[in-house]
């Protein structure tokens, strides 16, 4: 199941890993840890301020590749976008272009989102099919029916969606439905698309994910008539024009959960600000089930403090409230070194199970049948070179290498920088001897020691 480092080599160009991460692991971390803006509101809110005609702001944005991308689409829109540290100013005044190009968005799924704003605002829009990270196939056919329900004809030809409303009025109108799946970001995008509709539109069965909840509060802070986000059912009051806001977008759970789980798999004490502590309640549950204890700290903070072995647990992947598909892979890290055999059952995507064979590598006793894994435990990991294979299994990696024996060297690190910010700098502070170089010096490196290995046996 594992790849030998001869096909790291060929898998990963240096164009695509420009560099590497160096992990030697089993060192304690301690102290206080900043949790970032949550990416995924971050990216549907900048996605969301096209319907913006006049001049919003952005505060607490994570400096993360896909944010960049985000902005970079935004641009060639006709928005004109300022960066002030972690704050983002956009002005929409001037956006003219309904086509979102293809290198931007066959990049990342999330620019995908601009489909519902542009509707809403220019009564047409034409996005290719989205790209991101390869773990399933993310069928954008809920999105698409959707808009069609909201009066739009919609049509996919050689890989482009382009929509249009008929009529003189080139506006939306309001509309019931009803979504076959709680898609995250079908909801987000038939929200955003809505909200400038003719009449009042009502969509059941929808996603109730924290950061869909951000975003009808965004929406709102701009003049919106959106509620029901969180439930089962969001109403929305379509508007003929919306205005301007000044919004903080929330703390980011996934990064919050990575960070609790790098506590429970180095048996290390440490606190982490700011999150919120209901977005977080799944993966609490699961850490207090394999024997950690996770205890508030002020306002805004939470602190975990390790038992003195990891407990066995089985998880299924849910959509919110459910455990998170991606808290899945760093779960997956921690419960290799439990005491005894856990059942992880993937539902969400199909294809997020391919970190499974990297952490095998490592030591990890894991078996695969269909979307379930199972992870019998075992004493230690063991550090090696490893690839990772999308955003989240590139965080799982750097969690075990963080318990493992010995050195760890993760090529794919541009997967990483997609949705943790400055996470390495972040580990260091917490006292983690993690080093990023250029990938060829890390390669080099590690060629180094793999022939003095041969020659230490001969």
């Amino acid at each position: 199941m594992t790849a030998s480092l001869g096909s790291l080599e060929k898998k990963a160009s240096p164009e695509a890993d420009p560099s590497v991460l160096q992990i030697w692991g089993r060192h304690p971390l301690q102290g206080k840890v900043k949790i970032s803006g949550a990416k995924n509101a971050a990216l549907v809110l900048m996605a969301g301020a096209l319907l913006c005609p006049d001049e919003c702001r952005l505060r607490n944005v994570p400096s993360l590749a896909d944010v960049k991308r985000m902005g970079q689409l935004l641009s060639a829109l006709g928005l004109k976008i300022k960066w002030d540290g972690d704050n983002l100013e956009i002005n929409g005044r001037h956006l003219d272009k309904s086509e979102a190009p293809y290198e931007l968005v066959s990049q990342l799924r999330a620019s995908f989102f601009a489909i519902g704003p542009l509707l809403a605002r220019l009564g047409e829009a034409h996005v290719p099919l989205p790209g991101g990270c390869a773990i399933g196939a993310r069928p954008v056919d809920i999105h698409v029916r959707g808009l069609q329900a909201l009066g739009a004809n919609v049509q996919i030809e050689h890989g482009m969606v382009r929509a249009y409303v008929p009529g003189n009025s080139r506006r939306l109108k309001g509309a019931k439905f009803y979504l076959d799946y709680p898609s995250v970001g079908a909801t987000e995008t038939l929200m955003m698309a809505a909200t400038l509709a003719q009449g009042e539109t009502t969509l059941q069965n929808v996603a109730q994910e924290p950061e869909v909840v951000d975003l009808a509060n965004f929406c709102n802070a701009l003049g919106a008539r959106i509620r029901g986000a969180g439930t089962k059912t969001i109403v929305i009051e379509g508007v003929p024009r919306l205005g301007s806001a000044d919004y903080e977008i929330i703390p980011d759970r996934i990064e919050a959960g990575t960070f609790l789980v790098a506590g429970a798999i180095t048996r290390s004490q440490f606190s982490l600000f700011p999150v919120v502590s209901e977005h977080l309640i799944p993966v609490i549950s699961k850490l207090r089930e394999v024997g950690a204890q996770i205890i508030p700290e002020g306002s805004n903070g939470l602190r975990i403090i390790p038992g003195d072995t990891i407990k066995p647990t089985d998880i299924e992947t849910l959509p919110y409230p459910g455990f998170p598909t991606d808290m899945q892979a760093q779960f997956m890290a921690l419960l290799t070194l439990s005491d005894g055999d856990s059942a992880i059952r993937e539902t969400v995507f199909e294809n997020r199970l391919r970190h499974v064979a990297e952490l095998n590598r490592m030591g990890a006793n894991i078996r695969v049948k269909g979307n379930v894994a199972i992870v019998r435990g075992v004493p230690t990991l063991s550090g090696a070179p490893v690839l990772a294979t999308d955003l989240r299994a590139s965080a799982a990696l750097v969690l075990a290498a963080l318990a493992a024996e010995g050195k760890t060297t993760l090529q794919g690190v541009h997967h990483l920088d997609r949705g943790y910010e400055k996470l390495d700098l972040k580990l260091q502070q917490l006292g983690a001897k993690i080093q990023r170089e250029p990938a060829t010096a890390g390669m080099e490196k590690d060629a180094t020691a793999l022939q003095s290995a041969k020659s230490a046996l001969k």
